[in-house]
């Protein structure tokens, strides 16, 4: 018998550290009466076994095919070989080698046996805000290197106390190897203090019942939680917060509790309670008992997330069911993660504070997600539960750092056929952002072992990333161009390959031509593109103030349509606009030395200030935000527009609806209406477009880009109308399509073009 045993040499690569790998291949192993070991490397997971050839059959079944719930293999390698003889099968320690071919898991929402456990007043884990077990619980915020072992996380000044060493050690214990294990008795420690930073013994949740705010430390950075239902206090945080009108995100107790304030699709409930737990944009209820208009004013949706660590759970009771959760930010600035922050720059913001003592090391934000009207998830913001999780690319890259764009910035390194989007850092012309920004890089590229061949740059000259990029030495650098970057991230996460249409719109990429461009129709392959047509230009006068103005935009649309005519209707229309002001702009226009732009978002802008929507932006892209949520999605009708061509470019003329849109406004048709039209006649121009781009180059596959396309109205009506011509179309789902997403295609063209 002994003659007809084999042994198998086992590599596995992928997410499976942190996951409750090796405990599952000790159980297959054990339950098959298979002898061996097992052992978690920087290069991933080594399993050596032997046993009789059925044996080893329905091993490889239950570890390759049946893997853990959080598990995620990406590759694997089986080599057949002599037996040795082992004895028993075993869990070796931990290996460190040059090569790192491990993924790190990202952070994971409490499972529900930790969740009973926080709750049993018979378990020792009874309300311990730090439950946790191989299932779940902190990873990426808390890893400062690979492999995954609780020495390299910020876990290692706590030992465990006996219990917890021994569930650590017990291979058919679900703490197995669960690195942040830990109980009241040995573990990270909860603190509350007031503003005056003097411990107090009150209950939180009574402070928050009273309309108190609360600063709390939570898995990835510091929360400002208020009770929802509490309008003067969610009031008193946004005057503190000087956050007068960007929505808040809400926390609801339960899902119960989150079906009585939004409508939640089955396709939406699965994102709130899956084990990435994000933030998901709802459509809301009416009458839901939330002070809507000082939560998310003038939307008609709401970011609701659940509960994802056990100090979450324990903020709520019977009768407080729903918080405010917003980033205890102040400004764009970034994540807040130690307690001396917290306590220097909340100190006119929170009330109380509820700190603990185990260390944040990877700041990350919570990710923000919709579902789409077929059904996929569209990212707003890819960070917790996400991050860092690889995303597959259609061919092997050199290693490549994409440094992204200026706003809503990311970067990705590549590794073999992978991508490795980085968490959210958000504006880098702050400063402590381009500081994380900066340390993220040196930390991805010490977790990934990858010192990149080449690091990829958007063409904008004033970009911190690019500055920084350029700075580098002994590094070759590519730049790349904005919507081209755009139209490869599509690509990329979508596996294509050869040419594609791309229809990109956004709010500002820098040109080719010296003009900023934003509505682009496009040509192109990973190393090259061509551009086919664009939006009409107009002047872009004084810059990015127009993007915080809409109303500027707005006079400058109603004057390049209307003429005279228009600046007597931005009389009426535009209350916002000062005389001076609006002089200095007709002057600036009639100089004709403005720079150029045919921004998809500036369009939208204006036309959400001509409606008397949003004339001032409190917040990005408020004015086309809040368009989109005015529409009234029953409405019908088209306004005039046309293509044109110019030196062979398409050009897509949007100056005659304006003339149109004033009529239905001076005729007293509802707001939701003429948005609703507005948003009919934008698609179908860009549908046309797109008909007649296929007509000139045969190329049928189309890919939509740009943060326009976070209006569901827009990509949903171009979807069906494209595959309703024939076209094969492609958007994303792995990466937002606003420049959040822009570094993966940045990278996957900067390795192209060098092979």
């Amino acid at each position: 018998m002994r003659n007809n045993r084999s042994r198998y040499k086992i590599r596995i690569n992928g997410i499976v550290q942190g996951v409750g790998f090796r405990p599952h291949v000790f159980r297959a192993a054990s339950d098959l009466g298979l002898s061996g070991w097992v052992l978690n490397s920087s290069h991933g997971v080594f399993i050596e076994v032997e046993g009789l050839p059925e044996q080893l059959t329905g091993f490889i079944r239950r570890v390759i095919e049946s893997p853990p719930p959080l598990a995620l293999i990406r590759n694997y390698t089986i080599e057949k070989t002599d037996p040795l003889g082992y004895q028993s099968f075993t869990i070796k320690e931990s290996e460190n080698d040059s090569t790192r071919n491990v993924m790190i898991s990202p952070d994971v929402a409490t499972c529900l046996d930790c969740r009973q456990e926080i709750f049993d007043p018979g378990n020792r884990r009874f309300n311990y805000p730090f439950t946790n077990c191989t299932n779940c619980g902190p990873r990426f915020t808390i890893i400062k290197d690979v492999p995954y072992d609780r020495s390299k996380t910020t876990m290692d000044s706590f030992p465990m106390c006996l219990q917890c060493q021994e569930e650590y050690e017990n291979p058919i214990n679900r703490r197995f190897h669960a690195q942040p294990n830990a109980c009241p008795f040995c573990g990270p420690q909860i603190t509350l203090l007031n503003a005056r930073q003097e411990i107090i013994n009150d209950n939180v949740i009574e402070l928050l019942k009273k309309g108190s705010i609360v600063a709390v430390k939570g898995l990835g950075g510091f929360h400002l939680a208020v009770d929802a239902r509490n309008k003067e206090a969610v009031e008193r945080l946004r005057q503190r917060k000087r956050r007068d009108v960007k929505p808040f995100a809400v926390m609801a107790r339960d899902l119960e509790t989150a079906h009585s304030v939004c409508r939640i699709s089955p396709e939406e409930e699965q994102h709130l309670v899956s084990y990435q737990a994000p933030i998901v944009v709802l459509d809301v209820l009416e009458n839901n008992g939330l002070p809507g208009e000082i939560i998310h004013p003038g939307l008609r949706t709401l970011g609701v997330m659940l509960p994802y660590t056990p100090l979450h759970f324990l903020l709520f009771d019977d009768e407080l069911d729903t918080l405010i959760m917003t980033s205890a930010n102040i400004s764009d600035e970034p994540l807040i993660i130690s307690n001396e922050d917290a306590f220097q720059k909340l100190n006119e913001v929170a009330d109380y504070f509820l700190i603990h003592n185990r260390d944040i090391y990877n700041p990350c934000d919570d990710s923000v997600i919709s579902v789409s009207p077929y059904g996929t998830r569209h990212f707003f913001r890819r960070a917790r539960g996400y991050v860092p999780g690889a995303i597959p690319i259609p061919t092997s890259s050199c290693p490549v750092l994409a440094v992204g764009s200026e706003l809503k910035n990311t970067f990705c390194i590549t590794r073999g056929n992978e991508a490795y989007l980085s968490q959210h850092w958000g504006d880098l012309n702050h400063y402590n952002n381009y500081v994380n920004f900066q340390n993220g890089i040196e930390r991805f590229k010490q977790m990934l072992a990858v010192k990149p061949d080449i690091i990829a740059h958007d063409l904008h000259p004033e970009y911190q990333a690019t500055r920084w990029a350029k700075a580098q030495k002994e590094v070759e650098l590519v730049g790349v161009q904005h919507h081209h970057a755009h139209l490869a991230s599509v690509m990329a996460e979508n596996g294509l390959q050869g040419e594609v249409l791309g229809l990109i719109c956004d709010g500002s990429g820098w040109g080719m031509d010296g003009a900023i461009w934003g509505c682009e129709l496009l040509r192109g392959d990973y190393t090259n593109f061509s551009r086919l047509g664009h939006l009409n230009y107009l002047p872009l006068v004084g810059g990015d103030l127009s993007s915080r103005r809409p109303y500027r935009m707005a006079f400058i649309y109603l004057v390049s349509a209307l003429g005279n005519k228009g600046i007597e209707a931005a009389e009426k229309l535009l209350p916002d606009l000062p005389l001076a002001e609006r002089d200095l702009i007709l002057q600036r226009i009639n100089s004709q030395s403005e720079i150029l732009t045919s921004s998809c978002g500036r369009l939208f802008d204006a036309a959400g200030a001509i409606l008397g929507i949003s004339p001032v932006n409190g917040y990005e892209g408020q004015a086309g935000i809040e368009l989109e949520a005015c529409a009234d999605k029953n409405a019908h009708g088209l306004y005039e527009y046309c293509i044109g061509e110019k030196a062979d470019m398409l050009i897509m003329n949007s100056l005659p609806l304006w003339s149109d849109m004033i009529t239905d406004i001076n005729g007293k048709l509802p707001a939701s209406t003429i948005a609703r039209k507005f948003h009919a006649t934008i698609s179908d121009m860009f549908l046309k477009a797109l008909i007649t781009g296929r007509e000139k180059t045969g190329i049928n596959r189309v890919v939509l880009s740009g943060g326009a396309f976070h209006n569901q109205i827009i990509l949903s009506d171009l979807i069906n109308s494209l595959l309703g011509k024939g076209f094969q179309v492609y958007h994303q789902q792995l990466v937002p399509p606003g420049d959040g997403g822009i570094a993966l295609g940045q990278a996957v063209i900067a390795s192209e073009r060098r092979k």
